[in-house]
């Protein structure tokens, strides 16, 4: 009996000891992922509550960047965030634009960006950057956003006070048109075309070359040109054994491509009443007149010019007048239309959230929570999809491990993705618990739970789900009611949160509750 007595015992001792190891594994995952919190906190708060400075900004994601990918993700969103809110405050400013395009290309050069503010080639050089990134790639989100940042920096570089004759401004204005048409804004493409085919003096149009490899895909006819003149330069250099310079490869004459474009883009562009109409035989025989008179035509101006020739445009009631004037003042195109960056910005920070979480949960040993996901669906009525993405959180937090830590802050930029009810709650919190004494902003914070909750509360009823369903919704929202003392005790022990902070999900779950028993009463 002993001997049998004896192993129970060692098997006993070691399921002990195995619980403890299990336990003491677990605390340091627990420890970890409280650690990590506490840094993305602050990660986001930076960035929010202080300036949101080109040096300072390209040091943090440099830093980030080597260190932790889902905090340098964390700081990628919340900087698209934060210039998507300061603009819609004020204007689009060179510091933020130089930000946005260090945080999509990834670079780190303080003193190009410093330069090229005062220098029109230089701006022209930083849309070209961009431009090259956006060619050789799809059509993602911060793809489009590059292509709304080499816009800024075209315009920057017509703004500059001091720059070459009309060499970059017809080559600034081709570019722009080329990104207006890929995006469908085809009245602004034809636009800046006709900015340049109206200029009475194009000698110096040469001296800036449009280079074929910026421009994104834009028809057949194009990426036909280029690759001519790639094999045409293929058969120069070898069956010939003639050398050319590299600046004659797949490159146009700014004001020939203008007028090559302006056809194009007239022949595609629907019919516009606003507008007078104009014989399109007229704008063939500017084309004609250029291509004579320009003093150095390229082999790629050559086949566009061939191209333009050979081709059977629609009838000349389809199309419209665009000359509306004789020189550059005459339309005003000297900044940007910020609305589109804006969305773009807003849509790729919630995406950069997502993969964010998708990080937390591979480091972590976590289930997904797409909370921005869901916050994003809400804001333009996409409630059935918000719905599904809120239950899936809520039924994922009541059992998640780490559901105490999961605490979002709210900073300003943070709050444009809400609806306005949850603004009001957060804005009268902010009212009350703001000292006058203090000289730091006060700190909002909510629980992922929380916020699910209101999200599926707000679409259950928009969606007029029945009275049931929001019984077990309130049966959720009293449960995380309960959890509510616990949670605030573990916030300001662990997640280190200042005296200035305060945690809205009190209110917040009250006010689901008032929503929630109004609406079955009505329903009743």
């Amino acid at each position: 009996m002993m001997p049998h007595d004896g192993l129970h015992h060692v098997v006993c001792l070691q399921n002990a000891v195995s619980s403890i190891v299990e336990w003491r594994r677990d605390m340091s995952q627990k420890l970890t992922f409280i650690q990590y919190v506490v840094a993305q906190r602050k990660t986001m708060l930076s960035s929010s509550y202080f300036s949101l400075a080109l040096r300072s900004c390209l040091c943090g994601m440099d830093v980030l960047a080597k260190s932790d990918e889902a905090l340098h993700v964390c700081l990628t969103a919340i900087v698209f965030l934060l210039v998507a809110y300061k603009t819609t405050q004020s204007s689009l400013t060179d510091e933020m634009l130089d930000v946005l395009s260090a945080a999509c290309l990834q670079l780190n050069d303080v003193r190009r960006f410093l330069n090229a503010r005062h220098s029109s080639l230089l701006s022209l050089s930083q849309a070209a950057r961009l431009m090259k990134v956006v060619a050789s790639n799809s059509r993602s989100t911060v793809h489009l956003i590059e292509i709304e940042l080499s816009k800024a920096y075209l315009y920057r570089s017509l703004a500059c006070k001091h720059y070459d004759n009309n060499s970059i401004y017809c080559v600034a204005n081709v570019y722009l048109s080329v990104l207006y048409y890929i995006t469908g804004q085809y009245p602004m493409a034809i636009d800046h075309c006709a900015l340049v085919t109206r200029l009475q003096d194009h000698s110096q149009c040469s001296k800036h070359v449009v280079q074929g490899e910026l421009l994104p895909r834009i028809d057949d006819q194009i990426d036909n040109i280029l690759g001519l003149v790639v094999f045409y330069q293929y058969i120069r250099t070898t069956a010939l054994n003639e050398e050319q310079e590299r600046r004659h490869v797949n490159v146009f004459t700014p004001a020939l491509l203008a007028h090559y474009l302006g056809i194009k883009f007239l022949s595609v562009r629907k019919s516009h009443h606003q507008l007078p109409q104009t014989p399109l035989a007229d704008k063939i025989l500017r084309y004609q007149i250029c291509f004579c008179n320009s003093p150095e035509i390229f082999v790629a101006d050559v086949m566009a010019y061939s191209f333009a020739s050979r081709t059977k445009y629609p009838s000349n009631d389809r199309l419209v007048k665009v000359d509306r004037g004789e020189n550059k003042s005459s339309l005003i195109l000297s900044q940007l239309d910020t609305s589109m960056l804006v969305e773009l910005l807003q849509q790729s920070a919630v995406e950069h959230f997502t993969t964010c979480r998708e990080l937390e949960a591979r480091d972590f040993d976590l289930v997904v929570t797409p909370d921005f996901k869901a916050l994003y669906a809400f804001k333009p009525g996409q409630y059935q999809h918000c719905l599904q993405l809120s239950v899936r959180n809520v039924r994922t937090m009541i059992v998640n491990t780490y559901h105490c830590c999961l605490f979002i802050p709210l900073p300003p930029e943070l709050i444009q993705l809400m609806d306005d009810d949850i603004v009001s709650l957060i804005g009268l919190t902010a009212l009350i618990n703001q000292s006058p004494n203090s000289d730091f902003p006060l700190l909002v914070f909510i629980h992922q739970l929380t916020l699910s909750l209101y999200l599926m509360t707000q679409c259950q009823i928009k969606l007029r789900h029945s009275v049931t369903s929001l019984a077990t919704s309130l049966d959720y929202v009293q449960l995380a009611h309960s959890y509510g003392e616990q949670m605030l005790t573990f916030v300001f022990q662990h997640l280190r949160l200042s005296a200035v902070s305060v945690l809205i999900d009190q209110h917040v779950l009250k006010f689901l509750k008032q929503v929630i028993s109004r609406y079955i009463t009505v329903s009743h």
